[in-house]
């Protein structure tokens, strides 16, 4: 899979951080503050600064060292200068005890978010490790229900052949959420989206209740990763 630095087709990164102590203060202020300061960013058409659940990220309860930066740039030459070379990033990295950086190519997308389409169809699957975003906004009369379904969901994700990496991450509690997932390949995706008892449930129960205003669903190929998560890289065994 080569997917040139020099390209200028589009590029989605997902990174990952942990702060703690004090420092979880300074990102919690972050959520607002770093706004218009990532609006000034060389290249960069659309982000997302998220916070991320309790447990394994699929919680009511707020995970208050763990955060994520969803970026999609123009090309991965201008991903590179912000994340080698930026003072806003490096702000970011000093503060925070660990980060891990993804960088994927869209291959697939149905929906909008927060009223945009941000990301473009260029890099078909072919074979290997697929990630996964789905995102949605809970319509507020069926928020209880809809967490109500959460911890099933969540703990059969764990116990699937092939999940890589998963976590529930999200703009605002409980109301704007979304997961991002790692697979070793299609296959074990599909299996888990089509084929587990509680996923599907959960799947029908969108479609015949309504329960979103707003939903998006994606997958991405990862071809390239930086730095570390919880002492080590997941993907690095599969790619080559």
């Amino acid at each position: 899979m080569d997917l040139s630095a020099k390209s200028t087709q589009q590029v989605i990164t997902f990174t990952l951080f942990r702060f703690e102590g004090i420092q979880a203060f300074w990102i919690f202020a972050q959520m607002q503050k770093s706004k218009k300061d990532f609006k000034m960013v060389q290249g960069l058409k659309f982000f997302k600064l998220m916070g991320s659940g309790g447990k394994n990220g699929f919680s009511k309860m707020l995970n208050v060292n763990v955060y994520t930066l969803l970026a999609v740039w123009e090309s991965e030459e201008a991903a590179k200068i912000y994340f080698d070379e930026s003072s806003h990033f490096l702000g970011f990295e000093r503060r925070a005890t660990e980060y891990w950086t993804i960088y994927m190519k869209t291959s697939k997308v149905h929906g909008t978010w927060s009223g945009q389409k941000p990301f473009e169809n260029i890099q078909p699957y072919q074979s290997g490790p697929i990630a996964v975003i789905t995102r949605a906004t809970i319509k507020f009369r069926f928020l209880r229900k809809f967490w109500s379904y959460v911890p099933s969901v969540s703990k059969n994700m764990d116990e699937r052949d092939g999940s890589i990496f998963s976590i529930g991450i999200g703009e605002y509690p409980w109301l704007m959420q979304a997961t991002f997932s790692l697979w070793e390949d299609m296959e074990s995706m599909h299996n888990y989206a089509y084929r587990s008892k509680f996923h599907s449930e959960v799947i029908q129960k969108t479609r015949s209740l309504g329960w979103y205003s707003e939903e998006l669903f994606a997958n991405f190929v990862p071809y390239k990763t930086v730095g570390s998560w919880e002492g080590e890289n997941p993907l690095r065994p599969l790619m080559v």
